[in-house]
């Protein structure tokens, strides 16, 4: 089983930039697509970006788009969420995922791990 963990969180000031790591160890991370996804206090986890096994093929939720760029390593098990132009609403607890389906999908519950999450706070 993979495990995730995240780093990269913070409090930044809007308009400003982080950038979130997640290392993976155990498993076959380079068979897998990977996702970040985000909940805020009071919503439900949504969909920000997913990335292919390959590396290939992304996928963001339109209101990152433009602003966010999902990446990853096989060579070093880690997928990267680097975030500019940050606002106010992006403010959540950012988490990394991994799906073993042999399909690419945005689907919440369709993946299979999960990291612990890091906290995101954009201050205006």
């Amino acid at each position: 089983q993979v495990q995730l963990v995240e780093s990269g969180g913070g409090l930044v000031q809007a308009g400003g930039a982080l950038r979130l790591s997640c290392a993976a160890s155990g498993g076959t991370f380079s068979r897998n697509s990977m996702g970040w996804f985000r909940q805020a206090l009071g919503k439900a986890r949504e969909f920000v970006a997913i990335i292919s096994a390959s590396g290939v093929s992304t996928l963001y939720e339109d209101s990152v788009k433009g602003r966010f760029t999902i990446s990853r390593d096989n060579g070093k098990n880690t997928v990267d969420l680097q975030m500019n132009s940050l606002k106010p609403e992006d403010t959540a607890v950012y988490y990394c995922a991994g799906s073993n389906k042999p399909y690419f999908t945005k689907v919440t519950s369709t993946y299979d791990y999960w990291g612990q999450g890091t906290q995101v706070t954009v201050s205006s």
